[in-house]
């Protein structure tokens, strides 16, 4: 594991329009929370946030969208933002996001400039059909078999908080261990309202010891990423996740909840004594 951070930005380029029933994930229709939503995102303000990105110190930009997964139109939209990245932001490694997708499908999605796709297990596929209904686990894992065969960068993780056993936390992590990701993003259940789901009970100490688990338990991951819930999971803790396994954060806003103010992130990197990584 490489002492450097990486650091990733993500961008939700169409939110709060999927109709599947996760939970966990305020951007479906059923339960109407209250965030922004729009189909696509302008061009330009995809521009603006790669490039503040940059400027943040980040390598990865991860392009996500909302629906359940890809389709001709979505496919289209993303590979065009990609071709404009690709000559606007050179220096970004661009990450895909968009939910169940085929080879076919995610081949095109390289030869536009996407270098590596994000698509998470979330849980264990034994607690899956208690959060998720509308489609199944083995969906997704059938998806991070396919990013491997078209030889794009494989990211998957999961969400600790939502209500699973511990035997539902090694489950998930033997199954992500079995993928072979290149990183692994772990969230935190990170509660809204109109979820049904309960708020999320774990405590700080369990949450640290759940990154050193996935650490070990996924030892040739190249980077364990705590994305989604960091700042809420962790508040003013959150410089202990690196002394246990983490060596990669989100930095900036998530996708439909707020982050921590950049400037503070890389603060809170050089009083660690932790470099960034200037290379993937």
């Amino acid at each position: 594991m490489s002492k450097e951070i990486f650091l990733c930005s993500i961008c939700n380029i169409n939110s709060g329009t999927c109709n599947e029933d996760c939970k966990f994930c305020s951007q479906s229709v059923r339960y109407k929370a209250d965030i922004e939503r729009y189909k696509q995102k302008e061009i330009s303000l995809i521009i603006e946030e790669a490039k503040a990105a940059q400027n943040g110190g980040a390598l990865g930009f991860c392009l996500v969208t909302s629906d359940k997964g890809l389709n001709d139109k979505t496919l289209s939209f993303v590979c065009s933002i990609a071709e404009i990245l690709t000559k606007e932001v050179p220096k970004l490694r661009l990450i895909a996001c968009n939910g169940t997708a085929t080879l076919e499908q995610l081949l095109i999605l390289k030869a536009s400039g996407i270098k590596a796709y994000n698509h998470n297990l979330e849980t264990s596929r034994a607690f899956y059909d208690q959060i998720c209904t509308t489609h199944s686990w083995d969906e997704r894992y059938e998806t991070c078999q396919n990013v491997n065969k078209a030889g794009l960068v494989l990211i998957s993780g999961g969400i600790f908080g939502l209500g699973e056993t511990g035997e539902d936390r090694i489950s998930m992590l033997e199954s992500l261990n079995s993928l072979n990701p290149a990183s692994v993003p772990i969230n935190f259940y990170h509660h809204n309202e109109a979820l049904q789901l309960k708020p999320n009970s774990l405590m700080v100490d369990e949450a640290l010891e759940l990154i050193q688990l996935t650490r070990d338990m996924i030892p040739n991951a190249q980077r364990i990423m705590v994305a989604g819930g960091r700042e809420l999971m962790f508040g003013e803790r959150q410089k202990e996740i690196f002394s246990h396994g983490a060596n990669s954060i989100v930095i900036g806003n998530y996708l439909t909840t707020s982050g921590r103010e950049i400037g503070k992130d890389l603060e809170m990197l050089q009083s660690l004594n932790l470099a960034i990584a200037k290379a993937v």
